[in-house]
């Protein structure tokens, strides 16, 4: 599936929005709703973790093709349907300029082009999907195959974000792209500092943190200095939220107000983590999530207590 037959399939961002959500439309609180948080499929890594080359030894594909599949069908099952469904990066395993990159993305594309048309699918760029250090070019390969890196969108009287956090790893090829982001991201959190909707939402692939903001540095979180400023950020617009993939593993702590979300992978482990998908349900006080093994949300559905809080006034 080239780029421009995915675009019509996929409604992919564009214009810093996505149009999947009109926001005259979406601003306004009309009860509980959930959604579903996915990470990593990452095609390619399964082979690529098991023979220990990480770099070049992604050449097949095949467990990561299966899983994304129960993951899809297991999200067409439910009832009712979510609103929508994010991938927080690393869709694929190639990184730009490498060697079954384009396979790869085809490939995922077949897989994802079966959820249902009811679910809108909202996309995250990670490090394997832009590069390490991104550049123009490779940020502009991603907008063009999945749709705008960076960009806000209303649903139900709630406020998201979607972010690109390779910028505030390594921004030393494209400079300019991380002072564009961060002055749009400041307009953003003016709009959630207003406090019109009823909760705000960051997505974004590596998180802010693993456990605690003290923590130290390491290769799956941001750096101290950056992880603090832009939770002291976050946390000043009444951000309530954020949640990443990246790790491969369930993870997570809070930050003041702030709750930071790490969801393990659709597709590799690196931990004692299952194969899974996040369920977040929404209500006007709070926001419940809990992570699924794929089987369990195959067989099981939704537990009845994440059901109950849908039906709550």
């Amino acid at each position: 599936m080239s780029a421009s037959e995915a675009g019509s399939v996929f409604r992919r961002a564009r214009g810093r929005t996505l149009d999947a959500f009109p926001a005259d439309k979406e601003k306004v609180w009309e009860g509980p709703f959930y959604f579903i948080q996915g990470a990593d499929p990452q095609f390619g890594l399964m082979k690529a973790w098991a023979t220990g080359d990480c770099d070049r030894g992604g050449d097949e594909w095949t467990q990561e093709i299966q899983l994304t599949k129960q993951a899809v069908q297991a999200i067409n099952k439910l009832t009712p349907r979510p609103r929508f469904f994010v991938l927080c990066g690393d869709l694929i395993h190639a990184m730009p300029g490498t060697p079954w990159r384009k396979e790869q993305t085809e490939d995922l594309q077949r897989v994802l082009k079966d959820v249902d048309s009811e679910i809108p699918l909202v996309f995250v760029s990670g490090n394997h999907d832009i590069g390490n250090s991104p550049t123009a070019e490779s940020i502009s390969e991603f907008c063009q195959t999945w749709g705008d890196d960076y960009f806000s969108f209303w649903v139900g009287g709630v406020f998201f974000l979607v972010l690109n956090s390779q910028l505030w790893f390594d921004a030393s090829r494209c400079p300019t792209l991380k002072q564009a982001q961060d002055q749009w991201l400041e307009e953003q959190l003016g709009v959630a500092r207003q406090h019109t909707g009823q909760h705000a939402v960051i997505f974004q692939h590596i998180p802010l943190f693993l456990q605690s903001i003290d923590e130290e540095d390491d290769y799956f979180n941001l750096t101290e200095p950056v992880r603090r400023e832009m939770a002291d950020k976050f946390t000043k617009a009444g951000i309530k939220a954020i949640f990443s993939g990246h790790y491969h593993r369930n993870a997570g702590g809070t930050y003041q107000d702030l709750e930071m979300v790490v969801s393990s992978a659709i597709g590799c482990q690196l931990g004692k983590d299952t194969h899974g998908l996040r369920v977040v349900v929404v209500t006007a006080e709070k926001m419940v999530h809990r992570y699924y093994s794929l089987d369990e949300l195959s067989e099981k559905g939704l537990d009845d207590d994440l059901v109950g809080l849908l039906t709550e006034k």
